[in-house]
């Protein structure tokens, strides 16, 4: 049975791609630059991660279900969380991300209300998928926080740092209510398809022809796998 990695600290999950620690607590992380590549391994999350991915180069098993994700999209994980990862044979990672430890917010605003980010619940597979101009903004509050963790640490740094990611995280719930309208959205006006094309269909002589339609018939005409 293959073990499974308790990550207690940023600095472990650095080590396993070969990067860099700049501070004990948070990490920025761009697996393009890494220099180990763990084909396939189970990590324990005692940190918080974000990961917006540039490619898909493996499967992601996030509970008892796979983590519904694609090229351009954003994956999460809280402590206390299990993921098995299986890297594509001949495929380099590519993600931009963010690693930080519980400690790092306890006593701030963000700790107070980090309950309130659904996407780091168990219960959230489906991946964040972003915009263009989401991506931006999404590397943009990276880019920041990694500007002040690469600064000597001071008494400013904590509450800096920790509010330069609960801005990330305000970003990430407001692009998931914005999938999540857009989503409901398309189910509403296929929902409303549906139920014209079945008045359609008994309103025509087609029950007497050709009997009750089936569920492909129905989704053949919405574009949609009947499966």
């Amino acid at each position: 049975m293959e073990e499974v990695i308790k990550l207690n600290a940023v600095d472990q999950y650095n080590k396993m791609f070969g990067l860099e620690t700049l501070h004990p607590l948070v990490s920025v992380v761009d697996l393009s630059e890494a220099t180990g590549y763990p084909r396939h391994f189970t990590l324990n999350y005692g940190v918080y991660a974000l990961f917006l991915k540039n490619t898909k180069c493996g499967d992601i098993r996030y509970g008892k279900q796979f983590y519904d994700y694609q090229e351009g999209t954003v994956t999460s994980f809280a402590p206390g969380q299990v993921t098995e990862v299986n890297m594509l044979e001949g495929m380099q990672p590519s993600a931009s991300g963010l690693l930080f430890h519980p400690d790092l917010i306890k006593g701030t605003s963000l700790g107070q209300g980090i309950k309130q980010y659904s996407f780091f619940s168990y219960s959230s597979t489906e991946a964040l998928h972003l915009s263009e101009d989401e991506k931006e903004i999404f590397l943009d509050c990276l880019k920041k926080i990694k500007m002040e963790i690469q600064r000597p640490i001071d008494k400013h740094s904590k509450g800096l740092i920790a509010r330069n990611i609960e801005l990330l995280l305000d970003y990430c719930m407001r692009f998931y209510e914005r999938q999540f309208i857009t989503r409901s959205a398309a189910n509403k006006d296929i929902l409303m398809k549906f139920e014209a094309l079945i008045d359609d269909y008994f309103q025509s002589d087609k029950p007497q022809t050709e009997g009750l339609p089936s569920v492909k018939y129905f989704a053949d005409k919405v574009f949609l796998s009947s499966n």
